[in-house]
């Protein structure tokens, strides 16, 4: 963003037009970033987004920070039809855990399958392109796009979660998916209408968690 090395007012007060517009742009990215809010899959329903709007959330992760421009993570998306096989992995992976697992936890294991509109599944490759290029990268590139995704998501008026859990490791997951031996299934996003949502909680202030290097302290607090 260009710094304005002329006066944010004139004399009238009024602020100059390219100085409001930056104003006008920061309180909106904020008020978009402030009310982005987790709602848990089982508090999303239909309607979801539809074929546009879900190919600009998809298109939002393609401006997250990639270097090399490996794309190293890409989304698999399950829609309705492919519900049930996805549901059966769930319980399989349940009951490879825990083979005392209940009819009724298998249920409910299944029953996560079938929650939001729009499921998809993250996944991560740890060896495409540059290898010199390691995992951790290719995991924050992977969370900037989530990221711009669920602001998009966010922006459209749908609610947005992130879901894992240890069926994501299960081999039948990862045959379900197609996953490479390169690659891990990272996350699932789910995206839909909020038909209730818990309040929303107490965010930290950057104090909390920003500390400043000082050559002659070392590490101190604050910024």
């Amino acid at each position: 963003m260009t710094l304005v090395a002329s006066p944010l007012r004139d004399a009238s007060g009024a602020a100059p037009p390219a100085a409001a517009d930056e104003g006008a742009l920061v309180a909106m990215a904020t008020a978009l970033i402030q009310s982005r809010q987790t709602i848990l899959p089982k508090r999303l329903g239909a309607p979801g987004p539809g074929a546009a709007e879900l190919a600009t959330i998809l298109n939002a992760a393609a401006h997250a920070p990639d270097h090399g421009q490996l794309l190293p993570w890409r989304f698999v998306l399950v829609p309705e039809p492919a519900r049930a096989p996805l549901a059966e992995v769930f319980a399989q992976a349940l009951l490879e855990r825990d083979p005392c697992a209940t009819p009724e936890q298998c249920g409910q294991a299944r029953e996560k399958a079938y929650r939001a509109p729009v499921l998809m599944l993250v996944v991560v490759d740890g060896e495409r392109g540059d290898p010199d290029i390691d995992l951790a990268e290719r995991l924050v590139s992977a969370g900037c796009a989530v990221q711009n995704m669920l602001l998009m998501a966010t922006a459209q008026g749908y609610g947005s979660a992130l879901t894992s859990g240890k069926a994501l490791k299960a081999a039948s997951l990862r045959a379900l998916f197609g996953l490479a031996v390169s690659e891990q299934a990272l996350c699932f996003i789910s995206i839909g209408t909020v038909l209730s949502r818990k309040a929303v909680r107490a965010r930290p202030v950057a104090s909390a968690y920003v500390s400043t290097l000082d050559p002659d302290q070392g590490v101190v607090s604050g910024f």
